[in-house]
């Protein structure tokens, strides 16, 4: 008999085999073998699905990634209140370009060298750099930048 895996957080998880339930004073409990290959598998599963991915399945990607609502948030440059509303409406289809930029970022991840994640992870972290000044003097040959000022 499968095992219905809903402590995953998604409704469509069956297990066939690679889980033992145990009696405990407080009723059946469960183990299963193997916990981080079982979700890296549902996730590469789920990225390949040729449907749009829904907010209960990238909440799946994001915790398999182990990122917070916040920094997976600005990994798509979208707020945390964004993410807390996709995630939460759980059935809701995500829009075609979250879709793919978390497949992608996902894809990448879980790649040897992670060079998209690490590259979006940078450009994340960089302070945004103010506007300077502009400076410009009207010279007889027209308007130029002031480099002395």
């Amino acid at each position: 008999m499968a095992y219905h895996y809903t402590e995953s957080g998604l409704d469509n998880i069956w297990l066939v085999n690679g889980y033992k339930i145990h009696k405990t004073p407080y009723g059946e409990g469960v183990s299963i073998h193997n916990t981080e290959g079982l979700h890296k598998a549902i996730a590469f599963w789920l990225i390949n699905l040729p449907k749009p991915l829904t907010g209960a399945e990238l909440r799946f990607i994001r915790t398999d990634m182990e990122l917070t609502q916040k920094n997976m948030a600005g990994i798509l440059g979208a707020t945390e209140q964004s993410l807390r509303l996709w995630e939460k409406h759980k059935n809701k289809e995500l829009s075609g370009t979250v879709d793919h930029l978390v497949r992608g970022i996902y894809a990448d991840y879980r790649n040897a060298n992670k060079s998209l994640y690490k590259m979006i992870e940078r450009l994340n972290s960089l302070e945004k750099i103010q506007t300077p000044k502009a400076k410009l003097k009207d010279t007889r040959s027209g308007w130029r930048i002031d480099l002395e000022g």
